[in-house]
């Protein structure tokens, strides 16, 4: 079988599923699954995650997928697997060891949302080290380092049992392949690794924080590959484990948001990069803007040097709740009881016919998003949400208001990391968005109109697995690499402009948004003094 008729897998893990897409050559679709993957919460602020369930949901997906597209083992010449930065914590013999006191050892991985190394974070900031600078200048709870120390600290009996940790792409590679390679993507944006220098690591900020031991203790012997580089073919166990060949062959991973940046910027990696962002967006939200040099940005991740593609620096801003935030409205809301799984939709369904009439439906219901805290621009985990303009009422009317005024300040958020971003050097004038978000005929148009931008989406119906299987078809041509092989699979697209008519309404909105902000910290400046 010629290569060009081989088919190439993109493997997703995003926070609640695995998912596994299968795509010929020139990025088409052939069939995709997802399977669920578990959960615990043990204490509020904890979220943990089995890597071994990962795996098995991992592999039958990939298995489910090549049984809806028809597609042989051996026709499989590639694979690519992306995944939340979540951090997967084994022995020395990488066997599964618990991440809480108390727990049981398959327990293994801190999920990327989970917050109980708020006050590691904070440490790590505090020392005002050169590093921070390409991390925005604040520490997060959901980058790995203070979860290390977290561990060290408080779970010292597994800590000293500690052989290997991995950003969950990576041990998916490493069960795929047996190799402990890492990506540059994983290391350089949760790790501190700085890609762009002959020595990567920090040693003194690392002695500063108490992880003088670090290096030794993640299992990390190499340079970090670049993304989609070759990392090798699958092992025995792993194409067994896949229902696969050991001639399919592994590229170096991305995190699950730099996948979807991948899939929707893939075909502009060579063009002008300053005008376009990607928006990946479900139960949080990145947003990812390349450029050729690096862009120092307060509250915005990076510069990180190589993370999507090889060559490009990254600036990374986010919202730890998006979905989550629509979610909980739903939930709290005593209305929308009654509506079932389908509320969403419903309030989609209701709302939108209104939004096109009327540009501000909830003139003095305003909220701020920041329900689990602000990751950009204001790199500030314990910020808290605000609603301001409730009243007694608890019907249909009282619910739709409240679902807009959130996913409006939703988009503002959006707006605000936009406009750090525009501050220095970039001009975006397109969304890519990818995610569930797609779905939301609501949040579309309030991405457009809040933010005079084009919401630009893919016609893939799975840029994210997209992305992945990008990395699989870079692995397989060393030299075209990443941007000729995302050139090659890239797909058509669907452009939403945004309604001019809406501009003077979400405008005066967005600076009550602002205002709301300054209100917050004075309130809680006063509440703390």
């Amino acid at each position: 079988m010629k290569l060009s008729e081989k088919v190439i897998i993109g493997v997703d893990v995003g926070t609640g599923s695995a998912r596994a897409g299968v795509f010929d050559r020139d990025g088409k679709l052939l069939g995709s699954a997802a399977h669920a993957i578990a959960m615990n919460k043990p204490k509020p602020d904890f979220v943990e995650q089995d890597s071994e369930n990962i795996w098995q949901s991992v592999c039958q997906s990939v298995r489910d997928a090549m049984a809806k597209s028809n597609t042989a083992p051996d026709q499989v010449a590639a694979i690519g697997f992306d995944a939340t930065c979540s951090l997967v914590i084994r022995d020395t013999d990488n066997r599964p060891l618990g991440v809480t006191p108390g727990g049981a050892d398959n327990w293994d991985v801190i999920v990327w949302m989970d917050h109980r190394a708020v006050r590691e974070a904070e440490e790590c900031t505090k020392t005002g080290a050169k590093v921070l600078e390409y991390i925005g200048g604040t520490m997060s709870p959901e980058m790995e380092l203070p979860k290390l120390m977290w561990l060290k600290r408080h779970h010292r009996q597994n800590w000293d049992k500690m052989g290997v940790a991995y950003d969950l792409a990576d041990f998916l590679s490493y069960r795929a392949t047996n190799s402990n390679d890492r990506s540059c993507c994983t290391v350089t944006c949760k790790w501190t690794y700085l890609a762009h220098q002959d020595a990567p690591w920090d040693r003194e900020f690392l002695d500063q924080v108490g992880l003088d031991d670090f290096p030794a203790k993640i299992g990390m012997d190499s340079k970090a590959l670049g993304v989609g580089d070759l990392i090798g073919n699958l092992s025995k166990q792993g194409a067994l484990d896949l229902g696969l060949t050991t001639d399919c062959v592994v590229g170096a991973g991305l995190i699950d948001a730099h996948a979807g940046a991948l899939g929707t910027l893939g075909e502009y990696l060579d063009g002008n990069l300053d005008e376009r962002f990607a928006m990946i967006a479900g139960t949080s939200t990145c947003h990812m803007a390349l450029s050729s040099e690096p862009r120092f940005i307060k509250g915005v991740w990076g510069p990180y040097f190589g993370a999507i593609a090889p060559g490009l620096w990254l600036n990374e801003g986010g919202q730890s709740a998006t979905g989550a935030l629509l979610d909980h409205i739903v939930a709290m809301h005593p209305f929308s009881h009654d509506m079932g799984r389908d509320a969403h939709k419903l309030a989609g369904q209701k709302l939108l016919p209104r939004m096109m009439e009327t540009p501000d439906l909830a003139p003095r219901l305003h909220v701020l998003p920041d329900f689990h805290g602000n990751r950009s621009p204001l790199a500030d985990s314990e910020a808290l949400g605000v609603i301001t303009g409730l009243s007694l009422d608890q019907g249909e009317e009282s619910f739709l208001d409240l679902y807009w005024a959130t996913a409006c300040a939703i988009a503002y958020g959006t707006r605000h990391i936009i406009d750090a971003l525009n501050a220095t050097g970039y001009n975006i004038k397109h969304i890519h968005l990818s995610g569930g978000h797609t779905a939301s005929p609501v949040l579309v148009k309030l991405y457009a109109d809040v933010t005079g931008c084009n919401v630009v989406m893919s016609d893939c119906a799975e840029p994210v697995l997209l992305g992945s299987a990008m990395l699989g078809a870079a692995a397989l041509d060393p030299d075209g690499g990443l941007a000729v092989a995302s050139r090659q699979m890239a797909g058509k697209e669907t452009v939403h402009a945004p309604d001019q008519t809406a501009k003077i309404a979400h405008d005066r909105r967005y600076g009550i948004f602002h205002k709301l902000h300054a209100h917050r910290q004075e309130l809680d400046a006063m509440a703390n003094a």
